[in-house]
């Protein structure tokens, strides 16, 4: 079971970089307009299934195709993605009334194209909802606690007095970063 005792320790050791994903967790908010609303649907879609640090330059291509008039096609050659991207972007308006309408918003994020069970959790998060997104590695890490991912983080948030989603990027980084292995539960 990780600790707050352990998510403090896991926090010295990513030092700047938690404090940084600390500051942009804590700040998340509602999108505010359907252009904040498609970007940051595109940019999950983007960083579906991919590293990070690949998927943000891809990102980058793409917002500048679509501010431009340009089809993203031709600067993301995965069509399933380069479809659903144009869509999120052509429909903008309406996708984020028809998002601040819905009663699950949870729920309504899966109907996007490209957001899947998981991917809606991400898009969630960054649209400011207090979830954990139940990657590989916070998966993990719940199973070894036999409870949900999040159950563990809201358990951490509350101990912490942080919000789950902060939880979720911290332990999610410290995985991806070798400081905490997913599989073992051991810290670096």
């Amino acid at each position: 079971m990780i600790t707050a005792d352990d998510f403090r320790r896991i926090r010295a050791l990513l030092g700047t970089q938690a404090e940084d994903d600390i500051e942009w967790a804590e700040s998340l908010q509602p999108p505010v307009g359907g252009i904040d609303f498609a970007l940051e649907t595109i940019f999950v879609i983007c960083n579906s299934g991919m590293k990070n640090t690949v998927a943000r330059g891809i990102y980058q291509r793409c917002e500048i195709a679509l501010t431009h008039g340009r089809p993203v096609c031709d600067v993301f050659r995965h069509p399933g993605k380069a479809a659903a991207i144009e869509t999120i972007w052509r429909d903008r308006e309406a996708l984020f009334l028809a998002y601040c309408q819905s009663t699950d918003r949870l729920a309504w994020l899966e109907t996007l194209p490209w957001i899947g069970g998981i991917t809606k959790y991400h898009l969630a998060k960054n649209f400011g909802l207090d979830v954990a997104k139940p990657d590989v590695h916070l998966q993990r890490l719940a199973d070894r606690e036999g409870c949900t991912v999040q159950s563990m983080c809201e358990r951490l948030a509350r101990e912490l007095e942080l919000r789950v989603a902060t939880v979720d990027t911290v332990l999610w980084r410290a995985c991806a970063n070798g400081v905490l292995n997913s599989r073992t539960g051991e810290i670096a």
